[in-house]
Formats: C-alpha cells, sequence, structure tokens
C-alpha cells in the first residue's frame, strides 16, 4: 500500500480501499516551496526598501520586525474612537437598563482583555507586558454617541500603537454586541491614534 502525503501527515492511499481518497495535496519540500525564503531574501529591509514598510524584508516577504537592538523606553500611546447610536438606546446605556447588564462596565473589560491579547489578533506585533491599560468612556447626550478613550503604557522596545486602537476598537465592539437587540443602526468611525509617546520617534500627538 502506498503512502501519500498531506499536510504534513502520513496517510494510506488505496484505490478501493473502505476510505477512498478523491483528492491528494502532496506537501513540497521547503527547498522547493515557491514562497520558500532563499539566503538573500531572508534579510531585514531598510525603510527605504519598501517605502518604509518595515514588515515586508527585502525579498518583500512579511516577517516580525526585530526589536532586539532597541533600547528598552518608556512607550505610551493614547487612541480614541466613537459609536453614534439612537437616543432611545443611549437612553438605556445610561440607566443602566440594558438586558445584557452594566453596557459601558463590560465594554471596559473587553478593551482591557483585548489589550493584552492584540498579538493574538494582529499577526506580526510582538507581544508585550503591558504596565497600564487605562479605558474611559464619554457620553455625549446631543449627538447620542460615546466616546472611548484608551491609554496604554509598556517598559520596552516597541510602542504599544496597536494595543490602544485594539482596545478601542473592542471596546466599541462590545458596546455595539450589547445594544444591537434594540439598534442595528449603530456606527462605530473616527477610530485613531491621538497621541504617541517614547522610542526613537519620540513624541506625536494629532494637531
Amino acid at each position: 500500500m502506498a503512502n501519500a502525503e498531506t499536510h504534513g501527515a502520513m496517510i494510506p492511499a488505496t484505490r478501493d480501499g473502505p476510505c477512498r481518497l478523491t483528492t491528494v495535496y502532496k506537501a513540497q519540500s521547503a527547498r522547493n516551496h515557491p514562497n520558500a525564503m532563499s539566503p538573500k531574501k531572508d534579510m531585514p529591509a531598510s525603510d527605504n526598501d519598501n517605502g518604509g514598510l518595515t514588515h515586508f524584508d527585502a525579498g518583500g516577504q512579511a516577517h516580525m520586525v526585530d526589536v532586539g537592538a532597541k533600547n528598552d523606553t518608556h512607550r505610551v500611546a493614547i487612541a480614541r474612537g466613537i459609536i453614534r447610536m439612537k437616543p432611545a438606546t443611549l437612553s438605556i446605556v445610561i440607566s443602566g437598563t440594558a438586558k445584557k447588564g452594566d453596557v459601558l462596565g463590560i465594554a471596559r473589560i473587553a478593551a482591557i482583555m483585548a489589550a493584552k491579547r492584540t498579538s493574538d489578533l494582529i499577526p506580526l506585533c510582538h507581544p508585550l507586558a503591558l504596565t497600564r491599560v487605562a479605558v474611559e468612556f464619554t457620553i455625549n447626550e446631543e449627538d447620542s454617541t460615546i466616546m472611548c478613550n484608551a491609554q496604554v503604557e509598556t517598559l520596552g522596545k516597541t510602542g504599544v500603537e496597536m494595543e490602544a486602537l485594539t482596545a478601542v476598537q473592542v471596546g466599541l465592539l462590545t458596546i455595539y454586541d450589547m445594544c444591537k437587540a434594540v439598534d442595528k443602526t449603530m456606527v462605530m468611525s473616527d477610530i485613531k491614534v491621538m497621541e504617541k509617546h517614547g522610542g526613537k520617534s519620540g513624541s506625536w500627538k494629532v494637531e
């Protein structure tokens, strides 16, 4: 009985056996794989090689940026975003009468958890030991909006902008989930980094 290799596992290939195979995908060796990186390609790219996109190497392949040579500095990022809803929906949030419970309390916990799991969601983000995640919600009854503001900090070799953005987005998504039974027209918008501090590039903020 011959064996065929599929996705790295050995399985029996037989014409008349009880488990007839209709399609067999034969795994290519790493040496012959069309996407395998040659020694020349497996090199970090400079900022000029790919228009400043550091998540690509000199061969155009995606890679995690090597931050080993960087100094540990205090990194801070602040991000924010808003969710717009019907006035009646906002009243439910304010009164705390949503069927699923305390909307903003649960959204705050979700945002903090999301910041800590950013590297599990965004493939090329470095896992970071965060030292602080602070999430605040501001209600604007006139515009019928809730603003989520997240501040994330660490002492490390790379910034925390992605962690702050992830916290905001998941916080707003949680509000949507908590209220969607009464309002499916809610809109999330204006999600952006407001300021960052630390690292080689120093401080930056939205003017």
